[in-house]
């Protein structure tokens, strides 16, 4: 047995008029994720003359990526691209986890922990990480957005956790 890669087809589940299935998938996932964004913003309120209204940026955007998405399809239809790649799911996954993780915990354990921890999870999102370099910049960061937040914006955050200030 050879160690050299096979020259064999790809078996894919596309059609075959299909011919760039990265572009394909990719434009598909846009015009999925915009349909979304345009049926979360369809009952609030839109623009009325001059004045922008809460519904008028998402509509926006969700046109535009409506019509990228659209556009990226149509290339994965018509040009030869790419096959589809393994997905790689413990970036996607620990990423959502971070941003999870600080909006439950930025009310209970303060921005300054809920901050450091989902940075911290964040960085689990590759094998790549070196935790060293990792604290720091997540110690800077945090300390920037204690600065920035309410000081600099004057946003009332709660800094630390409830069971510290009582």
């Amino acid at each position: 047995m050879s160690d050299a890669p096979s020259h064999a087809p790809e078996k894919s589940i596309l059609p075959s008029w299909v011919k760039g299935p990265q572009d394909f998938i990719g434009g598909l996932a846009l015009v999925a994720i915009a349909a979304f964004a345009l049926w979360a913003s369809s009952d609030l309120q839109g623009m009325r003359g001059f004045s922008f209204g809460a519904g008028t940026a998402p509509r926006m955007f969700g046109i535009l990526l409506l019509g990228l998405g659209a556009a990226v399809t149509v290339v994965g239809i018509f040009t030869e691209g790419p096959g589809l790649s393994k997905f790689h799911w413990r970036g996607p996954f620990f990423v959502a986890l971070a941003i999870l993780v600080f909006a439950v915990g930025i009310r209970p354990m303060g921005m300054i922990f809920a901050a450091m921890s989902s940075f911290l999870i964040a960085a689990l999102g590759t094998h790549e990480t070196r935790w060293k370099e990792t604290i720091i910049v997540g110690a800077c960061l945090t300390g920037f957005c204690a600065l920035l937040f309410p000081y600099a914006l004057g946003l009332p955050l709660q800094m630390w956790p409830t069971f510290l200030i009582r």
